[in-house]
C-alpha cells in the first residue's frame, strides 16, 4: 500500500521534472528570441534593448532551472538561488526602466535598497549555511579543467 508521503514524494518528483522541461523549452525558446533580436539590430530594425532584456530573461530562467534542479538532487531549495533569481528580476526591471526613459528618481532608489536588502541576505545565506551544511557546499561551483 502507498503511504501518504510515498504519494507525496512521487507527485513532486513528477510536477518537478515537468517544470525542469517547461524551463528547458523556454531558455531554448529565449535563446532563438535572443537570436532574432541580434538580427533586427544588426538590420537596424530593433532596439539594443531588446537584446539586454532577452539575455537578462534568460539568466532568470537559467536560475529558476537551477533552483528545480537542486530541488530535484537535494529535495530543498537553496535560498541563494531563489535569492539569485530575484536579484536578476530586479536588474531586468531596472535595465527595462532605464532604457524606456520613464523611470523615477524614487523607483530607482527603492529598487536599490531591494537590491541591497537582497544582497546582505544572499551574503547572510551564503556565509551561515543551514545546520549540517559546510560553508563550501553553499558557495557556487566552479568549473574545474
Amino acid at each position: 500500500m502507498i503511504t501518504h508521503d510515498t504519494l507525496f514524494r512521487k507527485v513532486i518528483y513528477i510536477v518537478t521534472v515537468i517544470v525542469l522541461y517547461i524551463l528547458l523549452l523556454a531558455i531554448i525558446i529565449g535563446m532563438f528570441n535572443v537570436f532574432q533580436n541580434i538580427g533586427l539590430v544588426w538590420l537596424k530594425k530593433g532596439g539594443f534593448s531588446q537584446v539586454v532584456y532577452s539575455v537578462l530573461t534568460i539568466f532568470i530562467l537559467i536560475d529558476l532551472f537551477k533552483a528545480f534542479a537542486d530541488y530535484q538532487v537535494h529535495e530543498r531549495i537553496r535560498l541563494t538561488y531563489v535569492n539569485d533569481a530575484t536579484i536578476m528580476i530586479v536588474l531586468r526591471e531596472i535595465t527595462v526602466m532605464i532604457y524606456s526613459n520613464e523611470f523615477q528618481r524614487e523607483t530607482l532608489i527603492v529598487f536599490a535598497v531591494l537590491l541591497l536588502v537582497l544582497g546582505i541576505i544572499r551574503f547572510i545565506a551564503i556565509r551561515f549555511p543551514p545546520i549540517g551544511e559546510s560553508l563550501s557546499t553553499t558557495l557556487p561551483e566552479k568549473h574545474q579543467e
